[in-house]
């Protein structure tokens, strides 16, 4: 079933064309990614797609019965709202009533004398138990769980940037849609996030439309790839692979017509040169031919950035060594007695969980924080360069080219030239016309690209940088990584990208929590093998020992299905889960209300312990009921 199609449509920004005459579907079971360089247009054509922007010329046609779910790179927020507030807010009916249930909960807690809000929870109540509501909310929780939010009642006003975009993430996933469109989903999540997302859309019923740099991700969630070059759509059925395969030959057989077009073109031009005259019908022909020869255009125009910025001296024996280092916030250890010597072309990975103390150990290492305990020195012959996650330091108001001669008026490439600010920002993909705009009219991706090449240009021999691939696109990270696999110094990179961690380093430091941070030898993708088995292996070395006491328990052969009385019990248990949460919130409203009455205070708060026995009970219950429907399919 066709979903979205647009026909002919062209966009300009400014005096930019974006892209011109593009005709392009979406079936119900296509997974596509796009691809392009960042500034060509990717987010506005996803936005014509979502309905979201009009396209200057063509038009858009949508199925009306498919629902379109998109999730905005920066996304808007409710800062006064909750967090389940926020995720709930939606116009399907299921949506609906869960966030107006949550919203009349939320204004009941500042009130909980008020008998009118009373009553409107308790209709909601009911409707959430009609519509079947309760299912979502768990989803939503633990979807919202899997992703680092764990208090569900907290302000978004509150959360950070990386919080609040897993936020409108996790609403994306449980809103209930037939075309999912995501931009740049990967971006300010950890790498066993990234995993965990990568999982659950291989599993997505709809259709997908996705913007990412993680070409992991794009291998293994997607089965066609669209890329917009040079204002033109190409379309390849498969995964990132087969993409590059694909690219390759349509590059090959485009050169191979582009120097037959050439050789054309120099035969006709040398007939002409030598003076025929055209008076016979036959030679004005030639000459109509020669002039459509020339008009011929195969759109090659050189997109192709060029980092080739030489570092400054050699480094010394000493790069950096940190000595039984520790960094503590609020009470809570990030880093504890942390030892290491790094040595000339090392190259360290750095990965763990949001809020471990990534980003804190690199601003250490730079010089920005200091450590509560222990020492960090640095070699002489270091000259240190720190491309960080928010490049803070970027003027919006100031020119493109100012921001670069700020940092310097020339550079020396690897070949040993010596080139201008402006030729460098034309090897970056800035061209004349763009050097001379403010920072803020670039897009999001443009201005990650200018900021890499102001790192660049301060000649380093230590580079550092926290999250990299936030916001750059894939061909310019692939330029990013071969240049950073000649690159004569050292480099620490805090980076959720897998397949970029693979090409650039060559050990880890992996943040374990409460401190801890193992120093494992070898790629990420050994890593993540190594993990993987462990686990493996203690879920198998759980499931013997419970199978053992199983056996001892009962000497009676495994169940082939459930009885009548299981069936019964799992097919109402969500319902009475439920219900018991509903009512251990009511009761908690009664305990707010009762105030110093000491009486009244006890006989609810007995009532609370009962019901949460029950409730913790009724779980226990379900994990049962479920692991052994599980075990019975399992067995066929």
């Amino acid at each position: 079933m066709n979903l979205v199609t647009v026909e002919n449509i062209s966009k300009t920004y400014g005096d930019k064309m974006l892209f011109s005459n593009i005709t392009f579907g979406i079936q119900d079971d296509d997974r596509i990614g796009f691809i392009g360089v960042n500034g060509t247009g990717k987010t506005t054509f996803l936005k014509i797609i979502a309905g979201l922007v009009a396209p200057d010329d063509g038009r858009r046609i949508a199925n009306g019965q498919a629902r379109v779910e998109y999730l905005f790179q920066n996304p808007e927020f409710d800062n006064d709202s909750t967090v389940l507030q926020q995720v709930f807010r939606g116009t399907s009916p299921i949506m609906q009533v869960v966030h107006d249930y949550h919203q009349a909960l939320s204004k009941l807690q500042k009130k909980p004398g008020d008998l009118e809000l009373q009553k409107q929870v308790g209709e909601l109540t009911q409707q959430m138990e009609q519509q079947g509501a309760w299912e979502l909310e768990a989803n939503a929780k633990a979807v919202l769980t899997r992703l680092g939010i764990t208090d569900f009642t907290a302000q978004v006003g509150q959360l950070s940037g990386g919080q609040r975009k897993r936020i409108a993430m996790a609403r994306a996933l449980i809103q209930p849609s037939d075309l999912l469109i995501l931009d740049e989903p990967t971006n300010h999540i950890d790498n066993e996030t990234v995993e965990w997302l990568e999982d659950y859309l291989k599993r997505w019923k709809g259709a997908l439309l996705l913007i990412t740099h993680d070409r992991y991700f794009l291998n293994r969630v997607v089965n066609k790839i669209i890329e917009l070059d040079n204002g033109n759509l190409y379309s390849y059925v498969g995964n990132y692979e087969t993409f590059l395969e694909k690219k390759a030959e349509r590059e090959e057989l485009m050169s191979a017509m582009e120097r037959k077009h050439a050789g054309l073109l120099r035969n006709e031009l040398a007939w002409l040169k030598r003076g025929a005259k055209a008076r016979t019908t036959k030679q004005k022909a030639r000459i109509q031919r020669v002039e459509k020869l020339q008009d011929m255009d195969f759109n090659q125009q050189d997109n192709r950035l060029d980092i080739s910025v030489a570092a400054s001296q050699r480094l010394g024996k000493k790069v950096l060594e940190i000595k039984n280092i520790s960094k503590s916030f609020g009470g809570k250890p990030l880093i504890k007695d942390f030892t290491h010597i790094m040595t000339p072309g090392e190259r360290v990975g750095i990965v763990g969980r949001n809020g471990i103390g990534k980003s804190t150990l690199l601003n250490m290492l730079a010089g920005r924080i200091a450590p509560d305990f222990g020492e960090i020195e640095q070699g002489q012959t270091v000259k240190l360069s720190y491309y960080d996650q928010e490049s803070s330091e970027m003027d919006e108001s100031m020119r493109v080219i100012d921001y670069i001669k700020e940092g310097a008026e020339f550079v020396k490439t690897n070949d040993g030239a010596r080139i201008t600010a402006s030729q460098m920002l034309e090897r970056f993909l800035f061209p004349s016309n763009v050097q001379w705009t403010p920072i803020g009219s670039l897009s999001g991706g443009e201005r990650r690209r200018l900021y890499l090449l102001r790192k660049l240009m301060e000649e380093p021999n230590l580079l550092i940088m926290d999250e990299p691939t936030n916001d750059l696109d894939i061909h310019t990270l692939t330029i990013l990584e071969d240049y950073l696999e000649v690159f004569p110094g050292s480099v620490i990179i805090v980076s959720h990208d897998r397949y970029f961690l693979d090409r650039t380093v060559d050990h880890l430091f992996i943040f374990e929590g409460e401190g801890k941070i193992l120093d494992f030898h070898g790629s990420y993708s050994d890593y993540a093998e190594r993990r993987n088995q462990l686990l493996k292996e203690e879920a198998k070395s759980s499931e013997s020992k419970e199978e053992k006491q199983s056996n001892r328990s009962s000497g009676d052969r495994p169940k082939k299905k459930l009885s009548f009385k299981e069936q019964k019990e799992f097919d109402e248990i969500d319902s009475v889960i439920a219900s018991l949460e509903a009512e251990l919130e009511a009761l908690q409203i009664e305990i707010d209300k009762a105030g110093s009455n000491y009486e009244l205070l006890q006989e609810y708060l007995k009532k609370q312990q009962e019901k949460q026995e029950k409730l913790e009970y009724t779980m226990e219950r379900w994990m049962y009921l479920t692991e052994l429907l599980e075990e019975i399919e399992s067995r066929g």
